[in-house]
């Protein structure tokens, strides 16, 4: 019995010939980013698995049958077959979350391996299905513990069936658009000039090109393309580089155009080994630096689109700038601001219901609008928060991959008090994307503020060490960080770096750390503007300080501090 047959009769996956047919497939899709190369190293290493051989399959055999090398080859000496498996491995990941995901068979590469595994997919179940208008309806009134009222659940039950289906099927591409979609930045990501001329040099630039494009492929909000030839593709960026070889090293330049009037945005220089040990670890490395430079929250394609910004802009432009407003606003957390974003958002949802970031950054909106409201309404808060739930569940249901969507389910069940589900929704967002900075740092904060300090405290340093700014966000966290480890000095050195002056509870941050400091001047200054502009917050501070830091002895704590500072509140 061939490994095949064996696996089948354990229900593992599919007979041989289905494995077949599903190679097939893959080879002749469009969507299949990879080098004729591994297009033979595909096809190689599934047949021989599937006539039973692969026991046989070893990086000296595919050197040679795949890649012509001699039989002198060396794989300790010569890393190509390890590199072309990490290429082609990202090139079927990319494959199955675009064209690859109604298909039957999943066939993948385990890494440390080159034998293929097969798994066939469930069929979908029919009570899984998506959900007619009515039983939405019901669903949602389920969840809430009533008929929803507000205008934006309604907005969610009007999203016809047929539309939603739509929704549920699509999945950004790399070379397409979804036309109901707005106007979100395109960038052509040219293959990386091989300065070198040689096999090594063309198997590193080959190399940092498709570790870009996966990594980039990540930001949903960023469509990348491969091909400027078709106007409906057109890139409103280039991001291009050259890789030249040395001694066991290699460069990588890399620059950002922008396309309409060829102004260079930014460029950067890496370096990295090409030693068997380094190499793929030093491509990963060098491919998330100028992701995260460009696609992060407050990178170089968001300043890029800001400046691009204008009062009146067309309708498709204006629905994607709403999301740049509602990043505006974060930076600041002026009210005014925020609800400025709320209504622009709003007028977006309705034109665009299948755009998942604008239904997500909505939810993190009203989110924001509960949380920095006083006093707290102990009735409102749980009510509010399954319909800002709801809301973010519908933008994971239109984009199950959109990190943004899952950013902000994972900020309702937090304030909702569900913090094992929050936890588990933020590693399940960072899994998809490790390089969103703004995800980092505000799942770090939830684990933190929750009393997983140890955990959550390091996550927002690295956010703050890669992000661009604004910096104040995080600065208020770690200066919380340094104060419950006992650092006082260090929380008044942070806090000081992050005045956010319309911001009540960063005011409240400050107070009692200048208070446990010691530093009465501060905390006096700090005691008199909360007692000034936030008296709603002074009256209620026991029950705001308890709903914000979930551990007691936490809690308990802060206000011990904030009493130290000159703070009067009922016990």
């Amino acid at each position: 019995m061939t490994p095949v047959e064996s696996a089948t009769a354990k229900g593992d996956f599919s007979p041989a010939e289905d494995c077949r047919a599903q190679l097939a497939r893959i080879l002749n899709s469009a969507d299949f980013n990879a080098s004729e190369r591994d297009r033979r190293f595909l096809s190689y290493v599934v047949e021989e698995t599937l006539a039973g051989r692969g026991d046989r399959i070893k990086a000296y055999s595919v050197a040679i049958e795949v890649f012509g090398r001699d039989t002198s080859f060396d794989p300790q000496n010569d890393p190509i077959v390890r590199i072309e498996a990490g290429h082609l491995r990202r090139a079927l990941e990319r494959y199955y979350l675009t064209a690859g995901q109604p298909d039957p068979i999943l066939i993948t590469i385990p890494k440390g391996a080159y034998v293929p595994t097969f798994s066939r997919r469930p069929a979908p179940d029919a009570a899984e299905a998506t959900p007619s208008g009515a039983a939405t309806k019901d669903t949602l009134a389920k969840a809430t513990g009533k008929q929803p009222k507000n205008w934006l659940v309604l907005a969610i039950l009007a999203v016809s069936a047929a539309t939603v289906a739509a929704v549920f099927a699509f999945q950004p591409r790399p070379t397409r658009l979804d036309a109901a979609t707005p106007a979100i930045p395109r960038v052509l990501v040219e293959r990386f000039d091989d300065l070198g001329r040689t096999e090594a040099s063309a198997t590193v630039a080959s190399g940092l090109t498709q570790e870009v494009i996966s990594q980039l492929s990540k930001f949903r909000d960023i469509v990348v393309v491969e091909s400027a030839d078709s106007p409906s593709t057109s890139p409103r960026y280039v991001l291009s580089g050259s890789v030249s070889m040395a001694a066991n090293a290699f460069r990588l330049q890399a620059r950002l155009v922008n396309r309409s009037d060829g102004t260079v945005l930014w460029a950067d220089s890496y370096h990295g080994r090409t030693t068997v040990a380094e190499i793929l670890q030093a491509q990963a490395d060098i491919a998330r630096n100028v992701v995260t430079s460009l696609a992060q929250t407050y990178g170089v394609i968001y300043h890029a689109d800001i400046a691009n910004n204008v009062d009146a802009p067309p309708g498709d432009w204006g629905a994607y700038s709403c999301t740049l407003s509602y990043y505006a606003y974060r930076a600041s957390l002026d009210p005014r601001a925020g609800r400025e974003a709320r209504n622009c958002l709003e007028k977006t949802v309705k034109r665009f219901p299948s755009y998942a970031t604008a239904w997500a950054l909505l939810a993190q909106i009203s989110i924001d609008e509960l949380r920095f409201r006083f006093p707290f309404d102990p009735d409102a808060w749980q009510p509010e928060f399954d319909r800002i739930l709801i809301m973010a569940r519908h933008a994971s249901e239109l984009d199950p991959r959109n990190v943004r969507a899952l950013h902000a389910e994972m900020s309702a069940l937090y304030w909702k008090g569900e913090f094992e589900a929050s936890r588990k929704v933020g590693e399940q967002a960072m899994a998809i994307n490790p390089n969103d900075t703004d995800l980092m740092g505000s799942f770090g904060s939830s684990l933190a503020l929750s009393g997983s300090w140890s955990d959550g405290c390091p996550l927002i340093e690295k956010a703050r060490e890669r992000s661009v700014g604004p910096f104040g966000y995080y600065e208020s966290i770690l200066a919380l960080c340094s104060y419950f480890s006992g650092d006082y000095e260090q929380a008044s050195m942070w806090i000081r770096k992050s005045p956010v002056p319309k911001n009540q509870l960063y005011h409240l941050i400050a107070a009692a750390i200048f208070g446990e400091a010691g530093n009465n001047t501060e905390a006096d200054r700090e005691r008199a503007w909360l007692e000034k502009n936030a008296p709603e917050l002074v009256n209620n501070m026991r029950q705001e300080v308890y709903r914000r830091l979930r551990r007691p002895e936490d809690a308990a704590t802060f206000l011990n501090s904030l009493r130290k500072a000159g703070l009067d509140f009922a016990v």
